[in-house]
């Protein structure tokens, strides 16, 4: 009798299909990766920017002129800024003249710490002791023409340093006309400096005639 033989074992899976079970995590994980990578190139679909903080620069103190260029860009130095009432003394002068026509000065003196700039003709508002508006009519210019040659001259820039002066003329008719038959006396005056909105009241005496009527000069330097 011959002696029975050993079973035979089963066959095992392919070796192909060993190493394919095997490889599936590791391509899954390729997988992973390659998207991430394709998400971040922005290859396909729509894309999101986030904006950083935007940082604004303040500007100096002005400067005496010119330009300077830093980082490719160009800066150019702003100038005097217009003098405003509350950076400027003002008071009236006498009034002098004959013939019905008196002249006075009003002087602006730069109280501010910094430079300003005077540049036309000012404003000006007649009031009586109260305050109260009396008829005032601004005309520029100074008719015959006013005795300081400064103020006849066309309107140009004047830079105030501080503590410096400008002034203005001001010639007015102190005869009654037309069927005026007397002319009220101020005490005060509104002041605008040129190309300004708000003013300073100083004391100020005219008996304009002619409906208020007050010829006035550019500002020009000193007094």
């Amino acid at each position: 009798m011959s002696a029975p033989s050993a079973p035979t074992p089963a066959p095992g899976p392919p070796r192909a299909r060993r190493w394919a079970a095997g490889a599936l995590p590791v391509m899954a994980a390729a997988a992973l990766v390659l998207a991430g990578c394709s998400s971040s190139s922005n290859s396909a679909g729509t894309t999101t920017t986030t904006a950083g903080p935007t940082t604004t620069a303040r500007p100096g103190p002005p400067t005496s002129g010119g330009s300077s260029t830093t980082g490719g860009s160009t800066t150019t130095a702003a100038g005097p800024t217009t003098c405003q009432p509350n950076g400027l003394a003002m008071a009236a002068g006498m009034g002098n003249g004959g013939a019905g026509t008196i002249e006075m000065v009003v002087t602006m003196t730069n109280t501010s710490a910094a430079p300003c700039t005077l540049d036309g003709y000012p404003g000006m508002q007649l009031l009586d002791s109260s305050g109260a508006k009396l008829p005032t009519t601004v005309v520029r210019g100074g008719g015959p023409g006013f005795l300081n040659p400064a103020a006849n001259q066309p309107p140009a820039p004047v830079t105030l340093q501080p503590g410096q002066k400008a002034s203005f003329s001001l010639s007015y008719e102190d005869v009654p006309v037309g069927t005026e038959t007397s002319c009220p006396t101020s005490a005060k005056a509104q002041i605008t400096p040129p190309n300004d909105f708000s003013f300073a009241v100083i004391a100020l005496q005219a008996s304009a005639c002619g409906g208020g009527t007050i010829h006035v000069s550019p500002v020009y330097a000193g007094t």
